[in-house]
């Protein structure tokens, strides 16, 4: 009997990580988060495995300069809600871009991962900065353009 080739699975450890880093000034939010967040889960790589950590590391500069389209500057609405009766907190996205621009990336690349336990690991593979400047030179990462 012939045995069939099985497919090849990865583990975390069998896969070698990469820096990136990626410009979001100029860039639409929802595009640039559906490329952070297929790089950081691995899926653009032949390694992929679903369960296991096979991803890059990102680091996003220029923060405040991702741009939305449309009415989303006025209509869109971050909430957080504390728990206790009356306790919804909401803040429109004009307002949080100005104060915490990294949110509004890490938000966007949050929600398109896994809820799980892997996709709180790998989620800790992006880095955001407001400006140009990042503390990561040292990890010589590749500039990509999304």
């Amino acid at each position: 009997m012939k045995q069939e080739k099985m497919t090849p699975w990865y583990s975390t450890t069998d896969v070698e990580k990469k820096w990136y880093v990626v410009d979001a000034s100029g860039k639409v939010l929802g595009r640039l988060a559906t490329e952070v967040a297929s790089i950081i889960r691995g899926k653009k790589k032949p390694e992929y495995s679903p369960n296991a950590d096979t991803g890059d590391f990102v680091v996003v500069i220029n923060a405040d300069k991702v741009v939305v389209t449309g009415k989303r500057a006025e209509l869109k609405v971050y909430k957080h809600h504390s728990g206790y009766p009356g306790g919804l907190k909401t803040k429109m996205y004009n307002d949080m871009i100005k104060v915490k621009p990294e949110f509004v990336i890490e938000h966007a690349v949050r929600g398109m991962l896994p809820k799980t336990r892997l996709g709180k690991k790998i989620f800790h593979h992006l880095k955001v900065y407001r400006g140009a400047e990042h503390p990561h030179a040292a990890q010589k990462p590749e500039a990509i353009s999304i």
